[in-house]
């Protein structure tokens, strides 16, 4: 289904914004669902957010929800996470994901990236 990458990640204060995005090569990735997850140390990896791939329902976990945005651009076989009023506990890798079946947190997902850093400071 081809490779997942992110980018975006990097070192912010508390309350700034980062738009995560994640590019597909290889095969397209618009007739799929993508979800992005992060894991902190010593954490389990946590589901964030989902964008189905038909009708573009989307899924937040309630800690992010109103502060967090996941969107697809099919064209551009990318999904993005945008990140405002950050805080110090979303420190986390973030990972960009795909779901062959179905979509949202309760799912399996198939395929993921290797990850992107994304540090708040107080």
């Amino acid at each position: 289904q081809g490779q997942l990458v992110e980018s975006g990640g990097g070192l912010v204060q508390a309350g700034g914004s980062l738009r995560l995005s994640c590019t597909a090569s290889g095969r397209r990735i618009s007739m799929y669902a993508m979800g992005w997850f992060r894991q902190a140390p010593g954490k389990e990896r946590e589901f964030v957010a989902g964008i189905a791939w038909t009708s573009g329902t989307t899924y937040y976990v309630d800690s992010v929800k109103g502060r967090f945005t996941i969107s697809r651009d099919n064209a551009k076989n990318m999904v993005f996470l945008q990140m405002n009023s950050l805080k110090p506990e979303d420190t986390a890798v973030y990972y960009c994901a795909v779901a062959l079946i179905g979509s949202g947190p309760g799912v399996k997902y198939d395929y993921w990236g290797q990850g992107t850093q994304v540090t708040v400071s107080s």
